[in-house]
């Protein structure tokens, strides 16, 4: 296992070293935003929009509350985000066909266009930085994420690629 700080050590980082990797987090986070932001900000939308439309997409016809456990954010603000989403026409919200109460949420034809934009330049940014970085960049970086994540999220994370943990 080779790495990329010359005589750095995997096991043992210092501090500073951990603080270089916490603010390469913050720096790429906004990298990866950057482009997105710019389309939403047309729109006044912000970022917990597109994180909605993201996983609405990901996930057509997610309830509410699951959409709520994914984003980690109170029901007063996704409430707000997705009665914009919804007047605006892009997601559409359909009652339960289990459940009455609940609320299915899909994406209308441009909530599909929207998510689009947001996505591709978000893609055109991970595609460049994993081709530069190499197979084995990636899948160690893919580890790293995945070991930052709560159980709870790893879980989430690894049903929406598919796989069952």
């Amino acid at each position: 296992m080779g790495d990329t700080h010359g005589s750095e050590s995997l096991l043992f980082l210092t501090d500073e070293q951990i603080r270089q990797g916490i603010e390469g987090m913050y720096f790429a986070y906004r990298g990866l935003t950057s482009e997105p932001d710019r389309i939403l900000a047309t729109m006044a939308y912000g970022r917990a929009h597109h994180r909605a439309v993201h996983f609405i997409n990901r996930a057509p016809g997610t309830t509410v509350t699951n959409l709520l456990e994914i984003l980690g954010v109170t029901k007063q603000s996704l409430n707000r985000v997705l009665r914009t989403l919804i007047e605006d026409g892009l997601v559409e919200s359909r009652v339960g066909k289990v459940d009455k109460r609940e609320r299915n949420l899909f994406l209308t034809e441009d909530g599909t266009r929207l998510e689009a934009r947001l996505s591709d330049a978000q893609r055109t940014r991970m595609r460049s930085a994993y081709r530069e970085a190499g197979p084995e960049a990636v899948a160690g970086f893919r580890r790293v994420l995945e070991a930052m994540m709560d159980k709870e999220m790893r879980r989430r994370n690894a049903a929406l690629r598919g796989n069952k943990t």
